[in-house]
C-alpha cells in the first residue's frame, strides 16, 4: 500500500511539474538529508501590469503607519510578530497593505537595505535603486481575489514614481507553485543562488546574471 500511495504521488506531481521539476525536488530531498542546500531563483519585476491596478469595490490600498502595524500586529492572523515588526521597522522597511473597511486583507513587505533570509544569520543583498519584496501575505477569507497581485503592483508603481529600477525578490527553486504564482505576475529570472552549509559554514555563490541587480548573500549584520 505505502509503495501504491508513493507511486500515485510522484504521478500526481509529474503532471502538475513535469519530469525534470519532480526529478529536480526529489534529488535537494535527498541532498538536504545529509546537508543544507538550496537553489534561490532571483526574480525582478520592473514594468507595472494595468491588469492588476484597479481594487474591488469598497478596498483600499496604502502603506500602514507604525501605529496601524502596531494595532493589527495584536491580531495573530495578521501573521505581524513582534520582533519581526520591530526589526522591520528598524529598517526603514514599509509595509503596503490592502483593506476591506478596517480589516486587513493583504499585504506586502519591501525593504532597500539588506534582509535577513532563512537561515537568519544570512542578509540578501541588492543593488542600489531596486526594492526588495518579501513576506507576502493573503488572509485566508480574501484570497483568489488577486490583492496579492494588485498590491504588489501598486506598491512598485509607487517606487517607480519615486524614481526606483524595479522590484527584486527570490523563490527556492523547488517551490513551483510560487514561481509559477511569480511569472503569472510578470517577473522574469535574474540567475540563481546556491546556497550550502558545510562544516557549520555558510557558502554561497551567485550565477552572473545576479550580478547587475547586486543579488548575494552575506552574513548578517548584528
Amino acid at each position: 500500500m505505502a509503495v501504491q500511495q508513493f507511486i500515485q504521488k510522484s504521478q500526481l506531481k509529474i503532471r502538475q511539474h513535469g519530469l525534470a521539476n519532480t526529478a529536480h525536488q526529489a534529488l535537494l530531498k535527498v541532498v538536504n538529508s545529509v546537508l543544507l542546500f538550496k537553489i534561490l531563483r532571483g526574480l525582478t519585476l520592473q514594468k507595472v501590469d494595468p491588469r492588476f491596478l484597479e481594487l474591488p469595490a469598497h478596498y483600499r490600498g496604502l502603506f500602514l503607519s507604525e501605529a496601524m502595524l502596531r494595532h493589527y500586529a495584536s491580531d495573530p492572523r495578521n501573521e505581524l510578530p513582534e520582533d519581526f515588526l520591530d526589526a522591520a521597522l528598524a529598517k526603514g522597511d514599509q509595509c503596503y497593505g490592502i483593506f476591506d473597511g478596517e480589516r486587513l486583507a493583504s499585504y506586502g513587505w519591501y525593504s532597500r537595505k539588506p534582509t535577513h533570509i532563512e537561515p537568519e544569520v544570512l542578509d540578501l543583498h541588492f543593488a542600489a535603486g531596486y526594492v526588495y519584496m518579501y513576506k507576502g501575505f493573503t488572509h485566508h477569507d480574501y484570497r483568489g481575489q488577486r490583492l496579492h497581485a494588485i498590491g504588489m503592483n501598486l506598491a512598485l508603481q509607487h517606487y517607480l514614481e519615486a524614481g526606483a529600477k524595479g522590484l527584486v525578490s527570490y523563490v527556492e527553486s523547488a517551490n513551483f507553485d510560487s514561481l509559477k504564482s511569480c511569472y503569472r505576475l510578470g517577473y522574469v529570472d535574474t540567475g540563481s543562488i546556491y546556497l550550502m552549509r558545510l562544516f557549520g559554514r555558510y557558502l554561497s555563490f551567485a550565477s552572473g546574471g545576479c550580478r547587475p541587480f547586486g543579488l548575494a548573500l552575506k552574513p548578517a549584520r548584528a
